[in-house]
């Protein structure tokens, strides 16, 4: 693709938001970075195994605010020192012109100023939400009703912690659309038309 094109992300637990950003990476043939994200800047600052599994502790959580203290621009929230340092490659990388998809990560208003950024966001109905959990986790309904509202409170409090912009509020992104009524594959033939159209 000569036209860099980076795809950003939301989504809700059990929407499918995922696997519809791993089919977007797959026909635009770009990469997709989701928790992977972490090696990448491990690799950059040179990282051990070791050290990397420390950042993955950290990643996506919000900070704690009881003992976060920011003293002449350093913060000792590790939560929030893991963000910036995903957040800053996601930067470096679109301002060197490169092309991705990315999941989550605040990316929706980290990248927002560049012109080739799409900002998606997935949601779906409760129902559906539950019954896909169920079925991929072997989950009873009450747990998978749990687990959704449990992850999704998490994504919520870690994307406003490091955002003006609320998650999941249909103004902080190009297009919402609830992946329950057409699935996963509708739901990304109709977002191909969409960034077909805005990348003419």
């Amino acid at each position: 693709m000569d036209k860099q094109l980076i795809i950003s992300v939301g989504r809700e637990y059990g929407s499918g938001g995922h696997e519809i950003a791993q089919k977007l990476a797959d026909f635009y043939g770009l990469p997709l970075y989701d928790h992977n994200l972490l090696q990448e800047v491990a690799a950059k600052l040179n990282l051990s195994d070791e050290e990397l599994a420390d950042l993955k502790d950290y990643d996506e959580k919000e900070k704690n605010y009881l003992f976060a203290r920011t003293i002449k621009g350093y913060n000792n929230s590790p939560e929030q020192n893991v963000a910036k340092l995903q957040f800053n490659l996601l930067r470096e990388w679109a301002k060197e012109g490169k092309s991705f998809v990315v999941v989550g990560r605040c990316s929706d208003q980290i990248l927002k100023d560049n012109p080739n950024v799409i900002t998606i966001f997935v949601n779906g109905t409760d129902l559906a939400k539950i019954e896909r959990l169920m079925r991929i986790y072997d989950l009873g309904e009450q747990d998978a009703e749990e687990k959704m509202k449990k992850v999704d409170k998490k994504r919520r409090e870690y994307h406003n912690s490091n955002c003006k912009a609320d998650w999941g509020k249909a103004s902080s992104y190009d297009l919402c659309i609830c992946s329950s009524h057409l699935g996963v594959d509708g739901t990304v033939e109709i977002l191909k038309k969409y960034i077909e159209a805005r990348t003419k």
